[in-house]
């Protein structure tokens, strides 16, 4: 396979070409992560222009299977070359985005890494210790009363609204 092949953005439907851009992440991440960031922006536009069209009122020439055929290769074919040429910045920032995402997660990975370390090297507490909860109190608590000296009982019938 040549360089320009490499270099050019493949068609998010081509299988043959996503096998070979999995390999291409084994190898070298970033370069992958540039060509599915273009194909999904590809992606993007291709529907954009198709909801496009789908806006426009179709006359009895231009109403055929054939021509809308040939209209969503064409698109197809314009949303790979603007996604390769960086058409609306999609590409680039997703690229940032996952860039930052994986400083993240690599920042993640080592704190978890140093807490792992601090785990091992502590020392070990007893599960069942011999002092639990709070002391007893010597003073006897004094019980609440339910209700309050002349507040009426909750089981009295209701009063009418209007009249007596």
């Amino acid at each position: 396979m040549d360089n320009a092949s490499l270099n050019t953005a493949r068609s998010y439907l081509d299988f043959d070409g996503l096998g070979q851009l999995k390999g291409q992440a084994r190898q070298d991440a970033k370069s992958a992560m540039r060509e599915t960031a273009q194909q999904f922006e590809a992606l993007f536009l291709q529907q954009m222009m198709k909801s496009m069209r789908a806006t426009v009122d179709k006359s009895d020439i231009s109403a055929s299977s054939h021509v809308e055929t040939f209209e969503n290769m064409f698109d197809k074919e314009v949303a790979l070359k603007m996604a390769k040429r960086g058409g609306t910045g999609l590409a680039d920032m997703l690229v940032k985005s996952m860039e930052t995402q994986q400083a993240h997660l690599q920042d993640n990975a080592k704190v978890l890494q140093g807490m792992a370390q601090q785990a091992t090297t502590a020392k070990a507490f007893a599960l069942n210790p011999k002092v639990m909860g709070l002391p007893m109190l010597d003073a006897p608590v004094k019980a609440m009363p339910l209700r309050e000296p002349g507040a009426l009982p909750l089981n009295l019938p209701p009063k009418p609204l209007g009249g007596d």
